[in-house]
């Protein structure tokens, strides 16, 4: 499973134990030890019950049951990308680099001039230029990124509002499982452009929406989960704390997203055992001819195993309802102005802004490091499909080791989601390293210039880097405020898109310019040791009482004031008089910002 950046895609790893602000009445604290006033207990409680999505979803027929809970489970099995992810850009790799060998020049004496030992790589003219397979690979990935950047500004907004996601959700998977099947028209060299550039696109895009739109439904799940219902219930009786709602609902969401990981993992296993007996039964190592039409086989078999695991979360799903669209506004004006309010607001949360940055760059740098590494040791195996395979299923185990590894140590020792993410950058800039040995000198032993270490990557990478995805999710929930969970994550997936094609770009001009498909990596490398900067700057206790301001302010500027509830002495709601919201709300961000100052 490889979950772009972008995306996916995509998981929870929240954990009991992330340091929480302490409540205190005292409004002015030394500078060791930062506490919020008094007025930030009542000011939190309400900003966690009135939550900015549609009251409704308080209704118990919006209750998580467990059929519907395993249906989101089994529809990533389908949804996790091995058919137009994994094998179809190597299809589409393998068509371009059979059509270029095919077109090479040859000498006097009718010996190719490109292709060989020694060689050049084989080039094929695509749009206006002569470029490598590796360069066109990695300029069609820019562009469907381009593509899903712009259709997330367009459909965003339905994510956030109203009932239209699961229906998204659909057209997008149904978008994907028909490219899949499409690839069986794909397997001629000379089809590679535009019939192969164009599944390529369509099925990344596809893939990418589906995976988005299916990951932004699990917040709203865990708000409706039996044990976060429960502590509401206790939080409105005077029996708990806003903190152990906010701990409950975490909790929740890191099982969620861990049990989705690991149902997903195991679905795949199955999966491409299955399509390992295929290829042995269809002989796909014969020749080149069957290796290729294998390729295209085992996509379009991908995509009815998708098919048949997404029906039962159609079928089950229950439409939550988002927010009401703003006054107004229809679906298309309310993502601009979605965006352009998130980008006033984000100012006041300094810490989701470094973080917004940090993914920027970061995200793009892992998803550009990920598509070189792959077009290498696709060239190393010869686009044989079974090694392909074995390589994925010796990924898919590792990378749940990894996931559920890196889930004890945090559960073991407390620590908090910003911790974990510190540890998995060093893995990144340990590949980026690697790859960047075998672009320089003039040794072809290391730098995944043997078959071998195309194995190793693929355990490397799943024990050490995957967990990227699922605790940089996770991150982009700890930096959301409590209700604006679609927005951010809208904002974060747009954030992610719109990067994700700078690298892939650049890239590709350097690839193209040097003629060495390894070169990028010193790029790469750049680009994450200059995001790793901002990592210096982040702290989730700033980041949790910023969120409590933006919340209160929030709720004023949506003309909520008539509707504005406190907790009471007695652990009761009531409802406050505007000016009374209006004033502590005011007061509550000068403390903060008095407190963050010291």
């Amino acid at each position: 499973m490889r979950i772009d950046e972008g995306d996916a895609h995509h998981h929870q790893q929240e954990q009991a134990g992330v340091p929480r602000p302490r409540l205190s009445t005292t409004s002015r604290t030394p500078r060791t030890s930062f506490t919020a006033p008094s007025t930030y207990k009542k000011e939190f409680t309400a900003a966690l019950l009135s939550s900015a999505t549609s009251t409704a979803i308080a209704d118990p027929q919006y209750d998580l049951t467990r059929n519907e809970l395993w249906a989101y489970y089994i529809y990533y099995i389908g949804n996790s990308g091995l058919g137009v992810f994994n094998f179809a850009p190597t299809q589409y790799q393998n068509l371009l680099t059979i059509r270029a060998n095919n077109l090479a020049p040859l000498d006097a004496s009718g010996n190719q001039l490109c292709g060989g030992i020694g060689q050049d790589v084989c080039k094929l003219l695509w749009a206006g230029q002569m470029r490598s397979p590796t360069s066109i690979v990695l300029l069609v990935n820019g562009i469907s990124f381009v593509i899903q950047a712009v259709l997330f500004v367009l459909l965003g907004s339905m994510a956030d509002y109203g009932t239209f996601r699961p229906y998204i959700l659909i057209v997008s998977s149904a978008l994907g499982i028909a490219v899949s099947f499409a690839w069986l028209g794909a397997t001629s060299p000379s089809k590679w452009d535009p019939t192969g550039t164009t599944l390529y696109i369509m099925g990344l895009v596809s893939y990418q929406l589906s995976l988005s739109f299916w990951a932004a439904a699990f917040p709203g799940m865990a708000r409706c989960s039996r044990e976060v219902r429960e502590e509401e219930r206790k939080l409105k009786a005077g029996e708990s704390s806003p903190e152990q709602l906010e701990k409950t609902d975490q909790l929740m969401r890191n099982r969620i997203s861990n049990i989705s990981f690991a149902v997903s993992s195991l679905g795949e296993l199955v999966l491409l055992a299955i399509i390992q007996g295929i290829l042995i039964g269809i002989r796909a190592d014969a020749d080149q001819e069957s290796n290729t039409r294998a390729l295209s086989i085992i996509i379009a078999f991908s995509g009815g195993a998708w098919t048949l695991t997404a029906l039962p979360w159609f079928l089950l799903e229950k439409h939550r309802p988002g927010q009401p669209l703003p006054r107004g506004t229809n679906y298309i004006t309310a993502g601009a102005m979605q965006a352009w309010t998130t980008i006033k607001v984000i100012w006041e949360l300094k810490q989701s802004l470094i973080y917004l940055i940090v993914y920027f760059f970061l995200s793009d740098a892992l998803v550009t490091t990920t598509t070189v590494i792959s077009t290498i040791t696709n060239d190393l195996v010869s686009f044989s499909t079974t090694q392909l395979n074995l390589q994925l299923i010796l990924g898919i185990a590792a990378q749940g080791i990894g996931i559920y590894g890196f889930w004890l140590v945090q559960k073991r020792f407390k620590l908090s989601t910003l911790t974990l993410f510190n540890l998995i950058v060093p893995g990144i800039i340990l590949l980026q390293i690697w790859g960047l040995i075998g672009a320089i000198g003039h040794q072809d032993r290391f730098g995944f210039q043997r078959v071998w270490e195309a194995y190793a990557y693929q355990a490397f990478y799943g024990l050490f880097v995957c967990p990227w995805y699922a605790v940089s999710f996770t991150m982009i929930s700890e930096f959301s405020p409590k209700g604006y969970e679609f927005l951010f994550f809208s904002l974060f997936s747009l954030v992610g898109k719109t990067s994700a094609f700078m690298g892939p770009f650049i890239s590709s001009a350097i690839a193209s310019r040097v003629n060495n498909p390894r070169m990028p990596f010193a790029f790469l490398l750049a680009l994450t040791v200059a995001s790793c900067s901002g990592l210096f700057f982040l702290d989730l206790r700033k980041a949790k009482l910023q969120q409590q301001v933006f919340l209160q302010k929030g709720n004023a500027i949506k003309g909520l004031r008539a509707a504005d509830t406190a907790l009471v002495a007695d652990g009761t709601l009531a409802a406050a008089p505007s000016s009374w919201t209006a004033r502590q709300t005011h007061s509550a961000e000068v403390d903060l910002k008095r407190g963050l100052e010291e």
